[in-house]
């Protein structure tokens, strides 16, 4: 990358919001003192608000609540290597039980794992308010990046082009 593009505020949160809706699943990652990945699993993310916060179906019951409950501090890392897209969200997450923000952000892709929708009795809905955030974004496809990649090697000089930088929300 030869681009440090740091984002507050708004763009800060355009840009959380473009790559998570491009990029949807990620690493959720809980428990982040034993740092060995066991406690993470993949996880689809519903919605980026406007205020930066991720949003995201669990099950009431399910290890990954359990680990929130005892420690708010999580991880997301968001990986799209055919785009060159990357993210990665330090945050601390909350248990939310409300139905009225259930409702607000079913969808019908959620039924495969809440068979009674959104009335089932085992579904929650975890925020993640992110405390710091880093991005990188390669310009281009993966086709093109690995003509580039190639051009490099032959002409000596990077051609690959991107940005990256932290995200501020």
């Amino acid at each position: 990358m030869n681009n440090t593009e740091n984002l507050n505020n708004k763009e800060a949160v355009d840009k959380l919001k473009s790559l998570v809706n491009d990029i949807m699943i990620c690493l959720f990652c809980t428990d982040l003192k034993t740092d060995d990945g066991s406690t993470c699993c993949p996880m689809s993310a519903i919605k980026v608000c406007d205020q930066g916060n991720l949003w995201f179906f669990s099950d009431k019951s399910s290890d990954k609540n359990k680990a929130i409950s005892t420690d708010k501090n999580v991880q997301l890392v968001f990986s799209h290597p055919g785009k060159g897209s990357y993210l990665v969200v330090n945050g601390e997450a909350e248990i939310i039980l409300d139905k009225t923000i259930i409702e607000e952000l079913w969808t019908p892709f959620a039924k495969i794992w809440f068979k009674e929708g959104k009335e089932d009795p085992n579904i929650s809905v975890i925020k993640v308010k992110p405390t710091t955030a880093y991005y990188w974004d390669t310009d281009g496809n993966r086709m093109i990046n690995l003509l580039k990649m190639v051009a490099s090697v032959v002409t000596g000089t990077n051609l690959i082009t991107g940005t990256e930088g932290a995200i501020k929300v």
